[in-house]
């Protein structure tokens, strides 16, 4: 990221025509700052980008290359660090953004998202990770907390767009009596009026490939698992490729009674 925004302003300089001394002197600031700033060795800060795209005469790139600044700051929280208190924390911090976002998207190739889980697949799968990242053991109170937070998505005018690769249905998080519970659950949810499921079959032709797990909150942020971090992301312009990698998964997925007949065929596959 930090390359990227140093690219970014470089290229801005030379289409000015500008060295880096004659930059400098616009900016009032010093020739090795400019240096370091171009080159990747420093962040600039946003008030550093301000200037330096006034003084290319492109004040209008300011505010993504501002986002993006800030994003590089806060986008990597590695998982040992975020969850070395337990997990019970992490739930209690995210619940304010749930509470302030209006339209979540939601596209998952490995588990069901929490705002979907029963309690019984949340103590499965939270035990799953206390185990893996040999965290602190709070899975009762982390679950209540995550189904606490999971409560926010359907209270008010809220609205929900899930895509699920067909693979999540099948993957045994917990016991399949409680994996069984946890489908129908996702059947209930599938019939809410301001919820929107969509499965992309196995076999399926499509235009993009199953990508990581990512979560949208309105058009504010993008939080992104994978194994080892947690991605969070507010660059609009890196905001709007996810939203239109999300149009483009839709476009593949299959929903109503389709979807919901991929749903108890899993179920029909627990025995």
């Amino acid at each position: 990221m930090r390359r990227s925004i140093a690219a970014a302003l470089a290229e801005m300089r030379d289409q000015q025509g500008l060295s880096n001394i004659e930059l400098s002197l616009r900016c009032d600031w010093s020739t090795s700052k400019t240096s370091r700033i171009a080159r990747g060795l420093q962040l600039a800060s946003a008030r550093d980008i301000q200037v330096w795209c006034e003084a290319c005469q492109q004040p209008s790139r300011a505010g993504e290359l501002i986002a993006k600044a800030l994003s590089a700051e806060t986008m990597y929280v590695e998982w040992q660090r975020l969850h070395r208190h337990g997990l019970r924390q992490v739930h209690e911090r995210t619940t304010p953004l749930y509470e302030r976002t209006r339209t979540f998207r939601v596209y998952s190739s490995s588990v069901l998202p929490g705002m979907l889980q029963t309690e019984a697949y949340a103590t499965g799968l939270l035990h799953m990770i206390t185990d893996f990242q040999h965290t602190p053991n709070d899975v009762p109170e982390a679950v209540q907390a995550r189904l606490a937070r999971s409560g926010v998505v359907y209270r008010g005018r809220r609205n929900l767009a899930v895509l699920l690769e067909e693979s999540v249905l099948h993957h045994l998080i917990c016991p399949p009596d409680a994996m069984a519970e946890q489908l129908h659950r996702l059947l209930a949810v599938m019939r809410r009026q301001r919820a929107s499921v969509g499965v992309l079959p196995f076999g399926t032709r499509r235009t993009v490939w199953p990508v990581e797990s990512f979560y949208v909150f309105d058009h504010s942020q993008v939080a992104v698992e994978n194994l080892t971090a947690e991605v969070n992301i507010t660059a609009p312009g890196e905001i709007s490729t996810y939203l239109d990698a999300f149009e483009q998964l839709a476009a593949s997925a299959v929903f109503g009674t389709v979807a919901r007949e991929r749903v108890r065929r899993a179920i029909q596959a627990l025995g």
